[in-house]
């Protein structure tokens, strides 16, 4: 995070990270970084620090008495204007509460930026400005200096025959010409140097020695000037050491705060949820390492696999387990860091609203703290650091306070412990790690403990407040995926783990003997019943998720149909509103022409010629003509008529009742008195009298069938190409080989397609059965079924 600040201070504060002491701290860091990160988003180039230094030590030299330089003086100057610059961005009390309040009371002295602006020039350097006797004496120290150059540049036009050049030198601070050596006493003056060769002499000509020692004086008196007018602007300086510290403080602090929205915008990270509620839920949803992060994006590294954690108000411990090298250590990690960085004000790497309480404590028992100095093994130096987290969340050696998990007025506890009980006698230490972990379900908000015993996998089936994970691993590939998988109790499979790194395959195999004649024992037993409950759980879980896909099928296709009949509404409105105008412009134009007849048999033309010929009675004619047309274009037509003897078809379009839409004919039953239809992505059977014709035709039922005996079908026929409960097989459930032998039982039989339902789930049981299909001779091929029939969940075989 320090690599995105842009002061030193602020990189200084954000290598620091102090971690507030109370949830409404937290709370306003996070709400600073939110306003930071909009505001640094909407101004072009971002939010600008440019001006600011690191100004403590000259404010600390000056407040001391001392003097500082003059670069050191204008850069207090420019800090203070950028200050400035910056509360006059961020002051928004409207959109910006927190940073407005922030930079309220700041103080930027304009008076005393002014002063230092008109006294210093760029560079630091005193300006002639700052004193008419400084600018005098410069004056006078200039003139002195043309009059030396000038007297130098005649003594070369003198002596140009004696000079082995004609550049004026400089030797000790003086002015030298260059003299042949054997022309020295020709000159007179001081020899500065000499030559390499010997040949050259550098001499200060004994005329411009006098002007020489007069600049010496001159300079001397400018600096100390000089020193005088930067003693002034530092004692004005050290006068504002307090309001200039806490300007220095407010820009570390908006300078961190950057920082941190920078690099939370660089992850993709989003604001967390900070509960003050000791026991309110974890919920982190595709939570990833932010260092992994970094490395994937700096350095090329691996995509980050992300974990998710929801933990319930009522759980206080969850117990992962899984393969080594698996992942377990870096979700307790990421979980601990997760906990620091909301409290720390940052953004979390995460999907969605991540939701946690403020920990006012994560103790962490992570690594291993084996010490030949202080003579601690494995096993005692975790026992230390466990020793230690007890006595911080309040428990004495024998001494237990039943306090309630919520209480406390320093937020909740976050424990994680690492390969807990480990590093001793197996038997004691899963008999030590379970007491343990049962007196911090007691003490601590949440617990999170790696384990690779299988006792502690049973503990949630005792108590309520317990919950297993594990990291998933790929029996196929023998290595581990990386994801964290709730609920589920995992297996170390520390063998296959030796296999894929280099073991001797003998040493393993005799391993797997020897663990297989021992499975007998009481602990087989105990993970045999873990395992067959946590079969179980899967079996539900795939149901659950394809229930679930149908809903969300369901609603879709609730919402399209919903949405083509609010068009189907909005479209026959405005066709209606288009017939009545034009109704109303064909009446007008018609009692027009009434009008104008009207007005003429009025005036006693009624058997006068027209101009073109017609009389006024002809127009009275053709006037009720058109009107009665009029009538007749305009008069309801019925909205349906019988057509006797139309039956739909297989391929026609028809209109559905229930629904009011256009509607495929895919299928007709037997008899006739069924149809299959599609309308959009639905599929229905329904009676022939649910349906009419486009045009309004209604069906006319079949005639009854002949009795006569059907013979069977011949066997190069082929069966209906649509999805039926005769043609489906579900196998979702069963193993590759059991779904296998469904699947031929059905083909054996089958004279067209069958529709397998698979479901979706790994994909491991749809590629076993695509893989055993494709040497099956007399299966032509096969596909994913249409939306409609469950799409990549479902498999249409073709039979030859």
């Amino acid at each position: 995070m320090a690599g995105f600040a842009s002061t030193a201070a602020g990189e200084r504060l954000c290598a620091a990270l102090p971690l507030p002491a109370t949830w409404a701290e937290s709370r306003e860091l996070l709400a600073a970084t939110t306003e930071l990160q909009g505001l640094d988003g909407v101004l072009e180039g971002g939010l600008s620090f440019r001006g600011v230094a690191d100004i403590a030590a000259t404010v600390m030299r000056c407040a001391k008495g001392g003097t500082a330089g003059g670069e050191a003086l204008l850069a207090v100057a420019s800090t203070l204007a950028a200050a400035r610059r910056l509360r006059r961005q961020i002051d928004d009390e409207s959109q910006r509460p927190v940073c407005s309040a922030l930079v309220a009371d700041l103080r930027t002295l304009p008076d005393l930026e002014q002063r230092l602006h008109f006294t210093l020039e760029e560079g630091g350097r005193v300006a002639d400005r700052a004193s008419a006797e400084l600018e005098g004496l410069r004056r006078q120290l200039q003139g002195v200096r043309v009059e030396r150059r000038e007297r130098l540049q005649e003594l070369i036009r003198r002596w140009g025959n004696l000079l082995q050049d004609t550049v004026v030198a400089e030797r000790n601070g003086r002015p030298v010409l260059a003299v042949k050596v054997g022309a020295a006493s020709q000159v007179g003056g001081i020899v500065h140097d000499s030559s390499a060769s010997g040949s050259t002499v550098f001499v200060e000509p004994q005329a411009v020695i006098p002007l020489g020692n007069r600049i010496r004086e001159l300079e001397g008196r400018e600096r100390e000037l000089e020193e005088k007018i930067l003693a002034e602007l530092s004692a004005l300086v050290g006068e504002q050491a307090p309001a200039l510290e806490h300007l220095q403080a407010v820009l570390a602090r908006l300078d961190a705060g950057v920082a941190r929205a920078r690099y939370g915008a660089w992850l993709g990270a989003v604001r967390p949820v900070l509960m003050a509620d000791p026991a309110a839920p974890f919920e982190l949803r595709d939570l990833r390492h932010p260092l992994l992060l970094w490395q994937e994006r700096r350095e090329g590294g691996r995509p980050v696999v992300p974990v998710t954690l929801r933990v319930s108000p009522e759980l206080r411990v969850v117990a992962i387990t899984g393969p080594n090298t698996g992942g377990k250590t870096v979700t307790l990690k990421s979980l601990g860091l997760a906990a620091l960085m909301a409290r720390a004000g940052l953004f979390l790497p995460c999907s969605g609203t991540p939701r946690l309480p403020w920990c006012g404590q994560v103790l962490a028992d992570i690594g291993d703290e084996q010490s030949l100095q202080q003579n601690l093994s494995t096993f005692s130096g975790h026992i230390r650091r466990i020793a230690r987290i007890l006595e911080a969340l309040g428990l004495e050696p024998g001494i237990r306070r039943p306090a309630p998990a919520s209480a406390g007025q320093h937020g909740a506890s976050l424990v994680l412990l690492d390969e807990v009980g480990a590093g001793t006698d197996p038997t004691e230490g899963a008999a030590l790690a379970a007491a343990l972990l049962r007196q911090l379900a007691d003490r601590a908000r949440l617990t999170v403990a790696t384990t690779h015993f299988g006792e502690l996998k049973a503990l949630k089936y005792a108590d309520p407040r317990f919950e297993n994970a594990s990291v998933a691993f790929d029996v196929e590939t023998l290595s581990p995926t990386y994801h964290l998988q709730w609920g589920i109790p995992g297996r170390s499979n520390a063998l296959a783990i030796a296999a894929r790194l280099g073991l001797d395959l003998r040493v393993v195999a005799a391993a797997a003997e020897q663990l297989a004649a021992a499975g007998e024992g009481e602990g087989g037993g105990v993970n045999r019943v873990i395992e067959g409950l946590e079969q179980q759980r899967r079996q539900q879980q795939e149901a659950a998720e394809a229930a679930a896909v149908v809903l969300a099928r369901t609603e879709l296709l609730h919402e399209e149909l919903l949405a083509r009949w609010e068009q189907q509404k909005e479209q026959s409105a405005e066709l209606q509103e288009q017939r009545r105008q034009q109704l109303e412009r064909s009446i007008r134009e018609g009692q027009g022409e009434v009008r104008r007849l009207i007005r003429r048999l009025r005036r006693g033309a009624a058997d006068a010629d027209r101009g073109d010929g017609r009389s006024a009675g002809e127009v009275a004619r053709l006037a009720g003509q058109r009107l009665k047309r009029l009538e007749a274009e305009h008069r309801p037509q019925p909205q349906r008529r019988e057509h006797a003897g139309w039956r739909p078809v297989v391929g026609d379009r028809v209109r559905l009742l229930a629904l009011g839409k256009a509607a495929e004919v895919l299928a007709i039953s037997a008899d006739g008195l069924e149809l299959t239809l599609r309308c959009g992505v639905l599929r229905s059977t329904v009676a022939l009298a649910a349906i009419e014709g486009l045009n309004g035709e209604k069906p006319a039922p079949p005639a009854p069938p002949p009795v006569t005996v059907r013979s069977r079908r011949a066997p190069g026929s082929r069966g209906p190409q649509v999805r039926t409960e005769a043609n489906t097989v579900d196998v979702r459930g069963l193993r590759v080989h059991e779904a296998e032998a469904a699947v031929e039982e059905h083909l054996r039989g089958a004279n067209g397609p069958v529709w397998v339902i698979h479901g979706i789930g790994t994909g491991k049981l749809k590629r076993g059965l695509r893989e055993w299909l494709a040497g099956v001779p007399y299966v032509e091929r096969v596909s994913d079924a249409e939306q409609g029939d469950g799409g990549m969940g479902c498999s249409v075989i073709w039979v030859r």
